[in-house]
């Protein structure tokens, strides 16, 4: 495939995007002591090579190169990096170098040691202010989980973004058992996001990640108060992705069902901004590149080409797809 390097330059009638993807165990293949990455390590379970972290490295870049068209993201939201490294080997040793990225990403509490971060395009966004929430436990100590990324940033045309990129609590240890976890994230998602709008009711927010729960779910319906309509009595946030429900596929796919956990979710002032930055229900989109699928043969119709599947290499992908928003600048 040809891979077309974009210009970012940006015009009167430019966009401003915004990539999330989580890219399912960006690991180094270094044993880290602090953290449980054996498996991820060349004599761990996965057999976790230079050659294949290498190619993880360039399939992702892949994607990136290929996510947005013909215009390169200008923030790129991950989820499941392991450390800055990678990211340092994302954006300086593939096809990405040819765009200024930088890098935003602290270590976070997480047991395995996978983390969120931001890249950044140095030429279209300048970061003014960044914070790392940490979720509480039940006790109300740090929980060992993914941190919420915050980010304040100035657009080329003046206008101010405040972005947040979450990669909340798994279902892995069961549904209802980790229900709460998700909703505790919820509510300091909220605090946070309501804190800016009491300083300025116009502010313009963006909200992205991989939440384990769906639009319609409790945690995202109700605890953050994400709704289908700028009518609604909720906290005044917009979820983007509710129309995605309707559609075949979601963005990842589990015993034979697609769901939608990667969302896009904005404040109204994106909405219905009449100058500066703005964009509109339908430029949320899941970017369902052909060469992320494969063939399901146990389940019919297509799944995700991931790195593994169970233990065995495959040499893809992920297993979410990633998400865009595209904002016009004014």
């Amino acid at each position: 495939m040809l891979l077309i390097v974009k210009s970012n330059a940006q015009n009167a009638d430019a966009e401003f995007s915004i990539l999330f993807y989580n890219v399912e165990n960006l690991f180094d293949v270094r044993n880290d002591s602090l953290t449980a990455d054996d498996e991820f390590t060349p004599s761990g379970e996965r057999h976790w090579t230079r050659k294949r972290f290498e190619n993880k490295i360039n399939n992702i870049s892949k994607v990136i190169l290929n996510a947005g068209g013909w215009q390169m993201p200008d923030l790129i939201a991950l989820a499941e990096i392991e450390n800055r490294y990678v990211l340092e080997k994302l954006t300086e040793d593939t096809p990405l170098n040819t765009t200024p990225y930088k890098i935003i990403h602290k270590e976070s509490p997480d047991p395995r040691g996978i983390d969120v971060a931001l890249i950044y395009n140095s030429e279209t966004f300048y970061p003014l202010d960044y914070a790392y929430y940490p979720l509480e436990d039940k006790n109300g100590g740090v929980r060992r989980s993914r941190e919420i990324l915050y980010v304040l940033g100035k657009v080329n045309c003046g206008d101010s973004i405040h972005v947040f990129v979450n990669h909340w609590p798994s279902r892995y240890s069961g549904l209802l058992e980790t229900r709460p976890a998700r909703q505790q994230a919820a509510r300091l998602l909220l605090s946070k996001y309501k804190e800016i709008i009491q300083k300025n009711e116009k502010a313009k927010v963006v909200i992205v990640g991989d939440f384990n729960d769906q639009p319609g779910d409790e945690s995202i319906a109700q605890d953050l108060g994400a709704a289908d309509s700028l009518n609604s009595k909720s906290a005044g946030l917009y979820n983007l992705s509710l129309p995605w429900m309707k559609q075949e596929e979601g963005t990842l796919k589990y015993q034979g069902q697609w769901f939608v956990f990667d969302q896009i979710i904005v404040s109204p002032e994106l909405l219905t901004a009449t100058n500066g930055l703005k964009t509109k229900p339908e430029n949320a989109t899941i970017c369902k590149l052909p060469f992320l699928f494969e063939p399901d043969e146990t389940r019919g119709g297509r799944k995700l080409h991931r790195t593994y599947t169970g233990f065995r290499y495959n040499g893809g992908f992920s297993d979410h797809l990633p998400i865009l928003l595209k904002l016009q600048v004014d």
